[in-house]
């Protein structure tokens, strides 16, 4: 389309200009930057799942592995649940570190972390002292 835009000294200057285009461009720009916005809410759906899923899960730290090795320490998935919701329920009390007993076992966890810190059993746990700790848990 040719329009009339400029007009110097006596003559007329007209500049093509092709609206559809232009719109069309900005059209598919537009749905680019809706598709980026979101695939990344679907990236971050995704990585916040996995955050809480990471979160829920109880850890061993490298000093607990050694402990359960060296004590011969042996967990089944129930009694690694039963961990798991202790330190849930230290968790709604406000505790930070915990001492969990179950059995003939003791656990001392840090709650925020979701970690186990150290593990004795039996033998260990005779004339034992917890320090550090502000909550117990019978599990």
């Amino acid at each position: 389309m040719e329009t009339p835009l400029l007009k110097e000294g006596s003559a007329l200057h007209s500049i093509n200009v092709n609206r559809i285009r232009i719109e069309q461009n900005q059209n598919q720009d537009r749905s680019r930057n809706v598709n980026n916005i979101a695939d990344k809410k679907a990236d971050f759906g995704k990585v916040l799942k996995k955050e809480i899923q990471k979160s829920q899960n109880i850890k061993f730290s490298k000093h607990a592995l050694e402990r359960l090795e060296q004590r011969k320490i042996q967990l089944t998935t129930n009694e690694v649940d039963k961990i798991d919701n202790a330190i849930n329920k230290a968790a709604e009390k406000g505790i930070k570190e915990t001492l969990i007993i179950m059995n003939n076992k003791a656990f001392i966890a840090s709650v925020p972390n979701r970690t186990v810190i150290t593990a004795a059993a039996d033998n260990q746990l005779k004339e034992s002292v917890f320090t550090n700790i502000d909550g117990a848990i019978f599990a």
